[in-house]
């Protein structure tokens, strides 16, 4: 399949055979199991997942894309191929158990991972390729410059793996960033439970959006210094300092009243 990268899309093509079949064998398809790639590309991924899957479902935006690989699997039954806007597909549609997978455009990643908060429920795991950064915001610990939003509405729902770094050659056009795998699994039901996900989201958002402030002045006309304290933590921490189920307390006070 020859296409050029299109940049308002920020596709970078995998290319690296070795960088493949390493993102192949953490993903481990076997027979029986639905896999469904967001943003196939030209197939790289695509080829070896479908010969160890019994099905696979590939949600493609790019229509030139899209049409080139319903032509080069249009006798492999098992593969779907969606022509559509991964942000606005619905993916309680293809059943549970679901496993994901993506080469991920950078520019929309964050979007996208949101959007599958959404389907929690159906998704078994996911197995992503992201800008390093991401991911070590998503991996990152209470304490440190990269735990932030991102982390928490993310790691209330999702256990985050990081599994290897990728060089910028191993794609076409090279990006300018390092790139890194991820492995993402839902918590066991119990782990964490926020009462009301939306006060939690506001919270978390009106915290971070003066992260460099305590929580006393951060939460300033969100949260009440008294609720604060009643949830055990000290109204001197910075946001990044507060571990995910402190926030859920946090939350939980504040959804229950």
């Amino acid at each position: 399949m020859q296409h050029r990268a299109r940049k308002r899309f920020g596709q970078h093509f995998l290319v690296d055979g070795d960088v493949i079949e390493r993102i192949v064998a953490a993903v481990a398809p076997a027979e029986g199991e639905c896999i469904v790639e967001i943003g196939p590309g030209q197939a790289a991924i695509t080829e070896p997942l479908a010969a160890l899957s019994s099905e696979l479902h590939a949600i493609e935006f790019d229509r030139d894309l899209a049409a080139a690989l319903r032509q080069r699997f249009a006798d492999r039954s098992n593969v779907m191929i969606h022509e559509a806007d991964v942000l606005d597909f619905d993916f309680a549609t293809l059943g549970a158990d679901l496993r994901i997978v993506g080469n991920l455009p950078y520019n929309i990643s964050t979007p996208v991972l949101f959007h599958l908060l959404e389907f929690v429920g159906n998704i078994r795991d996911a197995h992503f390729m992201l800008q390093k950064e991401v991911v070590d915001r998503m991996a990152a610990e209470p304490g440190g410059r990269d735990f932030g939003r991102l982390t928490i509405m993310l790691g209330y729902r999702l256990e985050t793996v990081p599994l290897f770094d990728v060089l910028p050659g191993a794609f076409s056009p090279p990006p300018k960033v390092m790139s890194s795998v991820v492995r993402l699994r839902p918590h066991p039901p119990g782990t964490f439970e926020a009462v009301d996900q939306a006060v939690l989201s506001t919270i978390v958002r009106a915290a971070f959006s003066r992260r460099r402030k305590t929580l006393r002045n951060a939460l300033k006309g969100t949260v009440a210094i008294e609720d604060i304290e009643a949830a055990g933590l000290a109204a001197t921490l910075r946001p990044e300092q507060v571990g995910i189920s402190d926030w859920i307390r946090l939350a939980n006070r504040l959804g229950a009243g």
